[in-house]
């Protein structure tokens, strides 16, 4: 299957299409397995563990301020995580403790580098069945424009980070993400063009390539093999094709927050998620789909759980996944 704007365009139903999907191949099991993000839980892990289990959610994917209590103790979260039938997809960086995520400040990188590959090997590797590191790459610089010595900069260390992640099993997987060094097509291009794809692959979430103005059907099309790793939620119907990054460059919806949409929300148009969940189908994709949903998507008075569970309808109802056969645990 090949993507191309003047496909999309000329798909006037995206949810008609959704007929089409081809979810009862192999008996209803999909090649894929779904997840979750547990960040609207803060550092109570615990909990979002337990929440995933009642949802039947195969797998969840922590950020590193989401584990910290367990930063120097994985295998007690593992045993955590076992006992509730789920898996860690990865652990995403962050913050907390003396940890750098800076890609484009010479003064920092070197620490940067030390700080990714010391936390994928003491933390996500005790785990022993996860196969991609997520990563995201910094903030956007003063000035919020980057240039692309910042970008080379960022992807020498991306090179030198999965050089190392990948003697582990882990592939490198950078998230392009607004309002960090990485969001737009010509940053996304140039990152790409500049690291080896023996050691770098990419995590594609939906939203935040269409906020940074890029269709993420035109960019599975061009880096589909260094896709590692896919985050499902969606952005506004109007930003669909729109071309430009849509967040404002500062203020608390910088990163995106507040311009997230749930796939069953009303103004979710701007992905198209039947097309996209038959090409993952037709692609065999093997690999995590993570529903990377926040706390600013859960509407006033409601819970991530609830929102989770609407969204385990929209799969049922409109992606037509066999959730008995899909959302049975970690097997």
């Amino acid at each position: 299957m090949t993507f191309t704007r003047r496909h999309f365009l000329q798909t006037s139903a995206a949810l008609a299409a959704s007929a089409a999907l081809p979810a009862q191949a192999q008996g209803g099991k999909l090649p894929f397995r779904y997840a979750y993000s547990p960040i609207s839980w803060q550092t109570n892990i615990e909990e979002a563990i337990r929440v995933g289990s009642r949802l039947g959610f195969p797998g969840v994917e922590p950020f590193r301020h989401n584990i910290i209590n367990y930063l120097d103790r994985p295998l007690e979260l593992k045993k955590i995580m076992d006992a509730h039938n789920i898996r860690m997809v990865t652990c995403s960086n962050g913050g907390g403790g003396n940890f750098t995520t800076n890609f484009h400040d010479p003064a920092l990188v070197d620490k940067s580098v030390t700080d990714h590959i010391a936390f994928a090997r003491s933390f996500i590797k005790p785990f022993g069945y996860c196969n991609h590191f997520k990563i995201n790459m910094g903030p956007r610089p003063k000035g919020y424009d980057t240039n692309d010595e910042q970008i080379k900069r960022c992807a020498d260390a991306m090179n030198r980070i999965g050089r190392e992640t990948i003697k582990d099993g882990l592939r490198l997987a950078p998230h392009p993400h607004v309002n960090s060094l990485v969001q737009t097509q010509h940053e996304v291009d140039l990152l790409m063009k500049e690291t080896d794809p023996a050691y770098v692959w990419m995590t594609a979430d939906l939203a935040h390539l269409v906020l940074g103005g890029i269709v993420p059907e035109e960019l599975f099309a061009k880096y589909w093999p260094r896709v590692a790793a896919i985050h499902y939620k969606s952005a506004s119907t109007k930003l669909r094709f729109n071309r430009v990054v849509a967040v404002p460059r500062s203020g608390p919806e910088a990163g995106g927050h507040e311009w997230f949409r749930a796939m069953s929300d009303a103004d979710s148009g701007g992905v198209d998620f039947p097309s996209i969940q038959k090409f993952l189908i037709e692609k065999n994709y093997t690999g995590w789909v993570t529903l990377d949903y926040d706390a600013s998507m859960i509407h006033e008075g409601s819970t991530m759980e609830a929102l989770l569970t609407s969204e385990k309808k929209y799969m049922a109802e409109v992606l037509k996944v066999d959730l008995k056969a899909n959302m049975s645990g970690a097997s």
